[in-house]
């Protein structure tokens, strides 16, 4: 016991040590490498940035970047790999960086449809483009810094998907068999590989300390970071560019890059360089003509809309487009339209049925009734004639409440629409539901009596005899009239469970 104890307090002991020491780094902020306190100050970059929803141009191009091998550029993402064996793509600044502090945000996704994927996917900033090569699909024996989101297990150590930083003056080949593991200046083990929300890194690089933070894709919470690794005293290249590039192997995953946000870092107290300096006066003066000229054609389409639409001069843009609320409105209005439709529909058929059975019953009680007087021998045919009457009144009876319960339905729904047309507020919509909701209990109601009474009247092993008939032209046989009933009452049925089936599909409006 007094082993187990010791044993536990040591593990404790243990961990608040890896704690003190990991919580400033985990904690801290961009500057986490900075001698003071102070944060720096962070402007943004486009010329080394993109992001969407018009991420690329017409001709497929990106602006202020480039790209090779497979890498297919989007509206919303630049699709550096497709889920093919050996592909290769990259994507690299056309301007060279120029400034010492930076912090950039790179949000991606990795997909792919098997447990393991290949090979990875990699972050540069190098003295030069590596357009192509072995290493994520850039070139090898590069000068600066690259960090891989290695997800095959090359050494088979179990120990993929990681992260890892590697550094290289431009004479070290790359250790493709141990994942770099010999060469990483700093690692740690992440799955982002089929994540539920885009994978984002925080890579940091801020008085000579480079600093990586992972969101691991699990929350919408663009800030949940959490500390990677943490390289001090790294010297990269002043000047370089910066990439993206991945490659496939034997298994393949989509490599999809979404924004990459470059944001340049400023010590505090220092003055950041104008913006003159950075942009000339000849580009400056370029965009501006070019923005002139945007606004001259935007004016012209607007006379000319003017002249083809007087009738909306002077009307706010907002009025000619309809809100959420009136979308919303109009299509309840559409369901219930049809609905309505429907439903006088279904009445007008009920009503050519109902038509037909009096029609039906008629004829039979003149044949009861023929057949009163007169008395045949060996065949008494009066207590089919009487189940035959009762099964035929029960049909008539339960149509007859259907058509008053549809009747009250059509009341119902025309008292909705005139109400929805006067608050133009959707009032009445529950009730409206609620109503929809009794007349299919009642029609259930309804086919389950019916289904009862055809049961209880051909029960197993009994067949109706008619008596024979003197042949008249106007006379309807009882098997043939109970055929029919049952052929009609079945298509009957089948038409409701087909109107109620409309029915439910019409209520996902609400």
């Amino acid at each position: 016991m007094a082993v187990s104890i010791a044993k536990c307090l040591r593990a404790d002991a243990c961990v608040l040590l890896l704690t003190l020491l990991l919580r400033p780094a985990a904690c801290g902020d961009i500057a986490a490498g900075a001698t003071s306190g102070d944060a720096p100050h962070r402007r943004f970059e486009y010329k080394y940035s993109f992001k969407g929803p018009h991420l690329s141009q017409g001709d497929g191009t990106v602006p202020f970047w480039v790209h090779t091998g497979n890498a297919i550029p989007s509206a919303d993402q630049i699709r550096i790999t497709p889920s093919l064996r050996s592909q290769q793509g990259s994507v690299w600044t056309k301007n060279v960086v120029k400034f010492e502090h930076w912090e950039a945000v790179v949000t991606f996704r990795v997909s792919g449809r098997g447990r393991m994927g290949a090979d990875g996917l990699a972050v540069w900033y190098t003295s030069g483009q590596g357009l192509t090569g072995p290493v994520y699909g850039a070139a090898d024996q590069w000068n600066g810094v690259g960090i891989f989101f290695d997800s095959f297990d090359n050494d088979g150590k179990k120990n993929n998907p990681t992260v890892l930083v590697v550094g290289n003056n431009g004479k070290l080949v790359y250790d493709h068999q141990n994942d770099g593991t010999t060469q990483s200046l700093g690692t740690c083990l992440r799955d982002f590989r089929n994540k539920p929300y885009p994978v984002r890194a925080k890579i940091t690089y801020y008085k000579k300390t480079l600093t990586v933070l992972i969101n691991n894709g699990f929350t919408p919470d663009k800030e949940d970071y959490e500390f990677c690794t943490r390289i001090e005293n790294m010297i990269i290249p002043v000047e370089g560019y910066f990439g993206i590039s991945a490659a496939t192997g034997g298994l393949a995953d989509d490599h999809d890059v979404l924004s990459f946000l470059l944001f340049r870092l400023t010590e505090p107290g220092q003055q950041l360089p104008p913006a003159e300096q950075e942009m000339p006066k000849e580009e400056k003066d370029k965009y501006q003509e070019e923005f002139e000229n945007f606004q001259q054609e935007l004016d012209k389409k607007k006379e000319a809309f003017q002249k083809e639409h007087p009738d909306v001069q002077g009307q706010a843009i907002e009025d000619l487009y309809e809100s959420v609320n009136e979308r919303e409105i109009r299509q309840i209005f559409e369901g219930q339209n049809r609905i309505h439709l429907e439903i006088k529909q279904l009445n007008r058929q009920l009503a050519m049925i109902l038509d037909e059975q009096r029609r039906y019953v008629s004829v039979i009680t003149d044949e009861v009734s023929k057949r009163g007087t007169q008395t045949q021998s060996g065949q008494p045919p009066s207590q089919d004639t009487d189940a035959l009457m009762t099964l035929q009144r029960d049909v008539l009876n339960n149509l007859n409440d259907l058509r008053n319960t549809f009747s009250a339905s059509l009341k119902q729904i025309s008292s909705a629409q005139q109400l929805q047309h006067g608050s133009a507020g959707g009032l009445g919509t529950y009730e409206t539901v609620q109503h929809f909701n009794d007349i299919k209990e009642h029609l259930h109601v309804v086919k389950r009596n019916i289904e009862h009474i055809i049961q209880k009247n051909s029960g197993p092993g009994e067949k109706v005899k008619c008596p024979e008939l003197p042949p008249m032209p106007s006379c309807l046989s009882t098997t043939h009239f109970v055929v029919f009933v049952v052929i009609q009452s079945v298509l009957f049925f089948g038409y409701i469970m087909y109107r109620s089936q409309q029915e439910a599909a019409a209520k996902k409006f609400f």
